[in-house]
């Protein structure tokens, strides 16, 4: 993923034209993504920013810094019933909007009100964002009977396994989620020099890619 080159939007300037607004909008999202780079974030999770960004500016037909709450209110309106789109979609969606707006608030408010004469606000608001443990369907985990029949089977595939390292590497993914909790995405990404026995008492492994990058849960 590549970001376009970022320039200072705190160089005094009059806004005269669509275009000049088009990109000093333009301007806007970059920062705010280039903030993400600089914050870890991985570059999946930056495209799908910029994306939600877009699709809300796309839906608002005018410049972003002019959104208000009713916007979202409709937005979000749309993505839920006319688009029917997963709930921990429109979530997640909403909560970019939400930091991308407190993100503007904090860093160019001033610049924003001093070159468009808009004051800005946060269009995801108390009454509108949607709350993790309230929205959408609950994650239940599964039951004891389908987790021992998840490890009893790959247990039992392993002893009529063709080949040594196939049969390795299952037997190491099963043990990861056992033993230390890594998601999917993270194991599959997971490469041999992310193992560092020379570390600590019990060696460390490194997760490089997924939610455990960046410090959400054990790992």
């Amino acid at each position: 993923m590549t970001l376009a080159v970022v320039r200072s939007i705190g160089t005094p300037r009059r806004l005269a034209t669509a275009q000049e607004y088009e990109d000093f909008e333009q301007e806007l999202v970059d920062q705010f993504l280039l903030a993400g780079v600089g914050a870890g974030m991985a570059d999946g999770s930056i495209a799908d920013d910029r994306r939600a960004i877009f699709e809300y500016v796309r839906f608002l037909g005018r410049p972003v810094w002019t959104s208000g709450p009713e916007d979202a209110d409709r937005f979000l309106a749309d993505q839920r019933k006319v688009k029917r789109l997963a709930h921990s979609t429109v979530q997640s969606k909403a909560w970019t909007l939400a930091q991308f707006f407190d993100f503007l608030t904090a860093r160019y408010q001033g610049d924003i009100h001093a070159l468009t004469g808009h004051v800005l606000v946060q269009p995801i608001d108390e009454s509108n964002r949607p709350a993790k443990s309230e929205y959408g369907t609950q994650r239940i985990p599964p039951a004891e009977a389908e987790v021992e029949q998840l490890f009893n089977g790959g247990r039992e595939s392993l002893g009529s396994a063709r080949k040594f390292l196939p049969a390795a590497r299952d037997y190491m993914v099963a043990s990861l989620w056992r033993r230390v909790g890594t998601r999917m995405t993270e194991t599959l990404k997971l490469d041999i020099r992310d193992w560092r026995p020379d570390l600590g008492d019990f060696g460390k492994l490194h997760i490089r890619h997924g939610k455990g990058s960046r410090g959400r849960g054990g790992g």
